[in-house]
């Protein structure tokens, strides 16, 4: 393997909160031909650090994280990039890239719109 995609969620102590991001990966690496790893930022294991060393001496050269979260707040733009470049500096045969949080994705707000739609259209028909 010398690619691999990271979902990167939060992370929360409360496995009830993990569950659904776990039943996504679960879902999403059934239809992907894309090796998908799923890490939590924080307060959750697998974590970043652990998910990135696992591929480093798997032997990946090169992944990419992407963030799932709505919108780039102060995790985005200050926390994750400190722990990428830590992780840089600590595994330099991997590659190591920062996507935009899936929020920012045209792909999402088309998925999101279909969701609301989809809701709307069920109330509107129970009247």
């Amino acid at each position: 393997m010398t690619y691999s995609l990271i979902l990167l969620a939060h992370g929360s102590s409360d496995p009830h909160w993990r569950a659904p991001f776990e039943q996504l990966h679960y879902a999403l690496a059934q239809r992907m031909q894309t090796p998908l790893r799923l890490a939590y930022m924080e307060l959750s294991e697998p974590s970043l650090e652990s998910s990135v060393a696992e591929l480093a001496q798997q032997g990946a050269t090169r992944a990419e994280v992407l963030p799932l979260f709505f919108a780039a707040g102060r995790h985005l733009r200050k926390d994750v990039p400190a722990q990428i470049e830590a992780l840089r500096a600590a595994h330099p045969g991997l590659e190591l890239t920062l996507l935009p949080p899936v929020g920012e994705h045209p792909a999402f707000v088309e998925a999101l719109a279909a969701v609301i739609a989809e809701r709307a259209g069920e109330k509107s028909s129970r009247g």
